[in-house]
């Protein structure tokens, strides 16, 4: 991710970056090459890399079928310093569905492996989840406003990170502590949109969505057990990511992300995320497990 970005870049400036980095490089025929972060340091953020082969996958498949599901594995962390490589390789195309496979590569080595289904739209049966009885993202403070107000409390080595700003807006309805270890049910409701609005693109906004997909997921299973990404002692690493798109959407408007973490064991989390329209439309479900490894 990248730490140099300034608090006062301008939302459009932070939002355009956003989309430059996923709009990936046809390099040959179902060969595509995913940008750095500009300024990042260290892993790649694994959402980063969903999103670039989403993209990779919806480059590769005709219009009118449109990704519906994604199913990926994360095997090695990326690294910041290099570009990454997609081959997509088209393994299905029928009449009303598609399936692709895409392989994210740095140096040789595959560091994702991710299939991909897409749909020609038509109508059927309905029904959905309610959406959670929550105050509304115009009632709540952004996790932007919450970190300058803990600026004293933030060490030195995480300022930079934490401050800088940021293309999509998260307000949490119960805000965490960041640096607390407090216990408490392994549940958290946050509103999150793009800090200003872009075109009609709905790839890109499908792209977008995934990418913030994995922001929160990890984190949900921590708040059962008083730790956080903070503290040295805890190792913590997206393992596989689902997601599966069930209706239109903006990014660039309000969506609540509602998550829960029902099991956590060796080692390994359990997290699920359900994905709805400020209206209460169930566009997007989430489900991930991640590494959560407590050393020493």
């Amino acid at each position: 991710m990248d730490q140099s970005t300034p608090t006062d870049t301008p939302p459009e400036q932070l939002v355009q970056g956003l989309i430059d980095l996923l709009d990936v490089e046809e390099i040959d025929r179902d060969l595509y090459r995913g940008k750095r972060q500009p300024g990042g340091v260290g892993r790649v953020f694994g959402g980063q890399v969903i999103a670039q082969a989403l993209q990779a996958a919806q480059r590769s498949t005709e219009s009118p079928k449109i990704a519906h599901s994604l199913h990926a594995y994360f095997m090695r962390p990326g690294n910041e310093d290099y570009p990454i490589i997609f081959r997509v390789v088209r393994d299905f195309e029928g009449r009303s569905f598609a399936t692709r496979r895409v392989i994210a590569m740095q140096r040789g080595e595959p560091i994702l492996n991710m299939a991909a289904s897409f749909q020609a739209p038509e109508e059927g049966l309905r029904h959905q989840d309610p959406m959670p009885d929550v105050p509304g993202p115009d009632a709540l403070r952004s996790e932007a406003e919450l970190r300058h107000q803990i600026i004293d409390e933030i060490p030195e080595k995480f300022r930079r990170f934490m401050l800088r700003g940021r293309p999509i807006e998260i307000r949490p309805v119960h805000p965490r502590s960041w640096f607390g270890r407090e216990k408490r049910e392994p549940k958290q409701d946050s509103w999150f949109r793009l800090v200003a609005p872009i075109g009609d693109d709905a790839a890109m906004h499908r792209a977008i969505l995934a990418y913030a997909s994995d922001m929160a997921l990890l984190g949900t299973a921590t708040l059962a057990h008083g730790i956080n990404g903070m503290m040295d002692n805890v190792q913590s690493a997206s393992l596989d990511h689902a997601l599966w798109l069930h209706e239109d959407f903006r990014a660039d408007e309000w969506l609540l992300y509602s998550c829960d973490s029902p099991w956590a064991g060796h080692a390994r989390s359990f997290n699920r995320g359900k994905i709805y329209t400020q209206d209460g439309r169930l566009v997007a479900s989430v489900a991930q497990e991640g590494l959560m490894r407590l050393r020493g």
